[in-house]
């Protein structure tokens, strides 16, 4: 009896990360950045201040491969 495991999770979003200029953790935005095709690639931004508190490049699996 074999059964399949489902992941428990497609994709992980952050929502709290520390930002560097404010020096603590803040709730960031999540604002797009590049469309690659690789993937689209998002900026995670802190809104007290405006600065990047991290990237993140999400990959499109409806996208053709090149090659």
């Amino acid at each position: 009896m074999t059964s399949q495991r489902r992941p428990a999770f497609d994709r992980i979003e952050a929502t709290l990360l520390a930002c560097p200029k404010c020096k603590r953790a803040v709730r960031v935005r999540k604002r797009l950045l590049l469309i690659l095709p690789e993937g689209d690639k998002y900026e995670y931004v802190c809104p007290d201040c405006g600065s990047t508190c991290g990237t993140t490049i999400q990959a499109d699996p409806s996208a053709p491969k090149l090659m």
